[in-house]
């Protein structure tokens, strides 16, 4: 089993152009093990985790509700956004900049057969980050994600996840809040889900801005943790 994680932080990329790459970079998986299957082989397959950050965009999961966009065509351009329907498990979501967002492109082979399992430790991952900020987070039941205050009226969102999942081999993952302009998700019903609100961790610390880059390590040595992974760094350009 391949372990090795080629990790790559794309920066401020467009959705769809990193929608495409991450296509092709899940297809190389899924038909190095058609391959293998095939030839009887036992080759290694390789797995993947892109960090990026998107201008802003709004994406509707393949069971999304087009009603739970709340602006038209027009006022999607009047606001410098973008609107994709997705091959994704989840309804509607918000990419925008002050968002880290992550895409692990992993053969569960390599690691464990359980999409469940898989879920529930990337928000641990987050759980984990946040808990360094002094920020409580949680899971909210049936809903998956990351919440603060959940079951009280207070309860928001600070990280929405959708994964897909073929042969094993995942794509999508999740989007945290850093310090994103919370403004953009009034025009939408987050995840479908209504009379629930969105938070950003630079807001719950009473900050202007929370050093990114930092979180993004302190994500990444809890994933590495969590999925007894290590990563390798690529610096080329997509």
């Amino acid at each position: 089993m391949n372990k090795t994680i080629e990790l790559q932080d794309l920066g401020l990329k467009d959705y769809k152009e990193t929608w495409d790459y991450q296509e092709s970079l899940f297809q190389s998986i899924v038909d190095a093990k058609i391959k293998n299957r095939r030839e009887e082989s036992t080759t290694p397959t390789k797995n993947y985790f892109l960090l990026v950050e998107h201008p802003h965009v709004y994406t509707l999961g393949k069971s999304g509700d087009m009603s739970n966009l709340l602006i038209n065509e027009e006022q999607l351009a009047e606001k410098g956004a973008s609107f994709y329907k997705v091959n994704r498990g989840g309804d509607i979501t918000y990419h925008g900049p002050g968002q880290i967002v992550g895409y692990p492109i992993l053969d569960l082979d390599n690691f464990f057969t359980d999409i469940h399992k898989y879920l529930r430790l990337l928000e641990e991952m987050i759980i984990l980050t946040l808990a360094e900020y002094g920020v409580e987070a949680e899971r909210s039941p049936g809903e998956t994600g990351v919440w603060l205050d959940v079951g009280t009226p207070f309860a928001r969102k600070i990280c929405a996840m959708g994964v897909r999942a073929s042969r094993w081999v995942t794509m999508h993952g999740f989007a945290l809040n850093v310090n994103a302009d919370l403004g953009y998700f009034d025009n939408m019903i987050p995840c479908g889900i209504r009379g629930k609100a969105v938070t950003s961790l630079n807001v719950e610390l009473g900050k202007k801005e929370v050093n990114e880059e930092e979180v993004k390590e302190k994500l990444l040595k809890h994933f590495t943790a969590l999925f007894e992974a290590e990563f390798k760094l690529k610096t080329e350009a997509l």
